[in-house]
């Protein structure tokens, strides 16, 4: 039998289709259904390796919410931007430098039919297809070259929930205007609204949903409160700048949020710790009593690392540093922290570095994308530091970069090495207070957080039920199963 498709469509970007779609596949996987998660096209620099290559971070864990083994189709295009007019792009898991040189428009003839057998593969081996959209359905300039809402919903004759942003304003609006742009056959499709993050009363709602539903015979199915802390990352480079914690703040954590960040979805770990306060840094002030710096990833490290500069962030880094506090560099920001970028084949960029670890970077054509297990050597330096307690530590995560690092020779030579900690993907200072490594994922190794802290986060299962839970509280009775019934059914 081929599996019934629900597909979560959204008036805009951020409005809540990945979480809610992450709900959904934990909801569906929950009543004994084999459950997968798709989304045809995502365009972010959040990625996870999965079998096969790269997929976005929102299909991995949707696919995780679903007891499904993550898979390079159920997201068959992934867009991971380099500038604002430039992605890489990556089809079924690899890197295409084809598709990437092409334009925009074009792009749409060659990659529908690898979408649409990746769909319907998927189909043909489970019950259910818990399908995400992108951005809005109602983007009427783009319509024509559509291969992630309108044509997906069509081909797996999805049945479509429409969720919008209530505390942006205007979300009646949002929803009429969308649902008045699409063709009367895909109005069709719609079978409710869902209001988004509401704060207050929802009896002060009326008469609106019931007008609506004259409006457009399609009734408002759920309103879901304002929930900040489910503990789910946040999808596409959308991150919450509030800084909060549990308890006391025992920690202060700030990861440096440039431009082209990437995989920033590995800290929401750090989020969910009791007294870890998380602080968002894009100026020096940001900085200003945290104990911890972090460089996280990046899509463009020449580009974010002269960002940086003119943040006046390197100055803030290097104090950091120079007063023997704890920095650390993870992948991107690991090559930011060595001495120098060499990229002579076009593909980032050359740059000096922030001088912290004698390291240099050299960026090659080809990109590594694995998992790793390994186990950390002696982090133990020559000054006290938090890192030390990962000596020995057994740890998981994955690798995605085209830079290779290696210590630099003459500074070597010279008797300014670095500790190497994992032979090609570890370096510490000598001192132990700066390290950075190639291994994404760090904080979601519960051996990590053990070491590191003496304790956990909530686990993924948990925050997946927790959000199954939620939609079965606030989902009108029946509509999570009515969605699944076969077409024309009662």
């Amino acid at each position: 039998m081929t599996a019934r498709c629900v597909m979560v469509l959204g008036t805009t970007s951020g409005a809540g289709k990945s979480w809610l779609a992450t709900a959904l596949c934990r909801h569906y996987a929950r009543q004994g259904l084999k459950v997968a998660a798709f989304k045809a096209q995502n365009m972010s620099n959040n990625a996870r390796v999965v079998a096969g290559g790269e997929i976005g971070s929102a299909q991995y864990f949707q696919a995780l919410a679903a007891r499904a083994e993550p898979d390079v189709r159920m997201n068959p295009l992934l867009l991971k931007p380099e500038a604002d007019t430039r992605s890489q792009v990556v089809l079924l898991g690899q890197v295409s430098q084809g598709l990437s040189d092409m334009p925009w428009r074009g792009r749409s003839l060659h990659v529908w039919p690898a979408i649409a057998q990746a769909l319907d593969e998927l189909r043909a081996e489970n019950d259910v297809v818990v399908i995400e959209g992108a951005g809005s359905p109602a983007e009427i300039n783009l319509m024509d070259s559509d291969i992630v809402n309108l044509r997906v919903a069509r081909h797996a004759d999805a049945r479509c929930l429409l969720v919008t942003d209530i505390d942006r304003g205007g979300a009646f609006a949002h929803l009429y205007g969308t649902w008045a742009l699409m063709p009367e056959d895909d109005q069709a499709r719609f079978d409710g609204f869902v209001l988004n993050r509401f704060r207050g009363d929802a009896a002060l709602l009326a008469p609106g949903p019931e007008q609506l539903q004259q409006l457009t015979g399609v009734p408002t199915v759920a309103v879901l409160p304002m929930w900040w802390q489910h503990g789910l990352p946040e999808e596409d480079g959308v991150f919450d700048d509030r800084s909060r914690s549990s308890g006391e703040v025992r920690l202060t954590v700030a990861v440096l949020a440039y431009p082209r960040i990437s995989n920033l979805d590995e800290f929401q770990p750090l989020r969910n710790l009791p007294g870890v306060r998380l602080v968002w840094a894009r100026s020096p002030a940001d900085c200003a009593g945290a104990d911890w710096i972090i460089l996280p990833g990046s899509k463009a490290t020449a580009s974010d690392l002269a960002w940086l500069r003119r943040q006046g962030l390197d100055r803030a880094v290097v104090a950091h540093a120079d007063a023997g506090r704890p920095v650390l560099g993870i992948c991107g920001g690991l090559q930011m922290l060595g001495e120098a970028l060499i990229d002579t084949h076009g593909i980032d960029g050359n740059a000096p570095g922030l001088g912290l670890l004698p390291l240099v970077t050299t960026f090659e054509p080809d990109k590594t994308v694995r998992r790793t297990e390994t186990t950390l050597g002696d982090c133990t330096g020559t000054h006290a530091s938090p890192w030390s307690a990962l000596g020995g530590v057994t740890v998981a995560g994955y690798e995605i970069h085209h830079g290779q690092t290696a210590l630099h020779p003459a500074m070597q030579a010279a008797g300014q090495g670095a500790t190497e900690v994992l032979p090609g993907l570890a370096w510490m200072h000598p001192q132990g207070h700066v390290l950075g490594l190639y291994l994404h994922g760090l904080f979601e190794d519960e051996r990590v957080l053990q070491a590191l802290f003496g304790g956990s986060a909530p686990g993924l299962d948990r925050v997946f039920d927790g959000l199954a839970d939620f939609i079965e509280t606030h989902f009108q009775p029946g509509v999570l199963d009515r969605l699944i019934l076969p077409t024309g059914a009662p």
